[in-house]
């Protein structure tokens, strides 16, 4: 019985079959390069003159940055600087008061629901907290998009989720439930998912928050792992500068709404920017202040009636 989506069938598990034996598997000197197709641009996430506020509060004042269709990109800055926010600007989940998002060549806040809802398709997002559907096995967590978006028929759905689970090696807790689980298992149960529709692009927010050491240090190879073997756009959101520095391609520091600084790992660490190097070392003090904003401290002391 055909496939009533055929070439997205065929698609996912012809790309996905390709992958894993020249990265997962035994064939680990076998590659087969997935190369652009042509007339592609080169940039696939393009912002420009970003503005976006929540209230009276300024997220982004005219923020611009170009991120590349292969390799990782970094989005570093202090908590509170709107990282998580610009992803769900680049997903579609928010609105911006002024300025454009593009993905792909579409602008993604004038896309029409169902139009949005096919680019999202190729979109991969590991959420902060894993988001796994708690009442679902593993197994059937990473099934859930391929159910979801494909008429594969259950052989084939089989096939890919243990290909997927197999790539974060966690094919042995197919039937395990979240709630069994360490949360860096969860976290790569969550990666598994992502990529299960093999997209063009997967977006990380704060993969490494509350992991310990080997958890951490199992992310942060299976991120630079992955991006390799898949040959695509990775976009990590996160203030863990050594981890995150560690496999990025290029960074951009953002703070006040606007990009600070950008450029390679390298370039950052060295950077003169007072800002930048304050944020990539752990200076305590800086630009940013250790004191909140506050009167000289001998008016509070000795001020009365109050």
């Amino acid at each position: 019985m055909p496939f009533v989506k055929p070439v997205m069938a065929g698609h996912i598990f012809n790309l996905t079959i390709r992958r894993y034996f020249a990265c997962y598997n035994l064939e680990k000197t076998t590659t087969f390069p997935i190369k652009k197709a042509a007339g592609l641009s080169d940039i696939l996430v393009k912002i420009r003159d970003l503005h976006f506020s929540r209230g009276d509060r300024k997220i982004f004042d005219g923020l611009s940055m170009d991120i590349p269709r292969q390799g990782i990109t970094a989005i570093m800055g202090p908590s509170g600087t709107g990282k998580t926010t610009l992803l769900k600007l680049i997903g579609g989940q928010l609105t911006p008061d002024s300025g454009t998002v593009e993905v792909d060549g579409l602008n993604v806040h004038r896309l029409p629901t169902r139009k949005l809802f096919e680019l999202r398709q190729r979109m991969g997002m590991l959420f902060q907290s894993g988001a796994l559907l708690t009442d679902l096995s593993v197994f059937e967590n990473v099934a859930y998009p391929l159910r979801e978006h494909t008429k594969l028929n259950e052989a084939m759905i089989r096939h890919l989720v243990l290909l997927k689970l197999n790539a974060v090696g966690l094919r042995g807790a197919a039937q395990m439930m979240p709630s069994e689980m360490s949360g860096g298992m969860a976290r790569r149960v969550a990666l598994a998912r992502a990529i299960a529709l093999d997209p063009m692009m997967i977006m990380y927010d704060e993969p490494f928050t509350g992991q310990d050491p080997i958890s951490m240090g199992v992310l942060v190879s299976l991120i630079s792992e992955l991006n390799s073997a898949l040959n695509i756009c990775s976009i990590v959101v996160s203030h863990d500068v050594p981890e995150t520095l560690s496999i990025a391609d290029q960074a951009h520091i953002i703070s006040a709404g606007k990009v600070i600084e950008s450029g390679t790992p390298e370039s950052l660490k060295n950077s003169t920017s007072q800002w930048t190097h304050q944020f990539v070392h752990g200076d305590p003090d800086g630009p940013v202040p250790f004191h909140y904003p506050a009167a000289p401290i001998m008016e509070d002391l000795y001020q009365t009636g109050k």
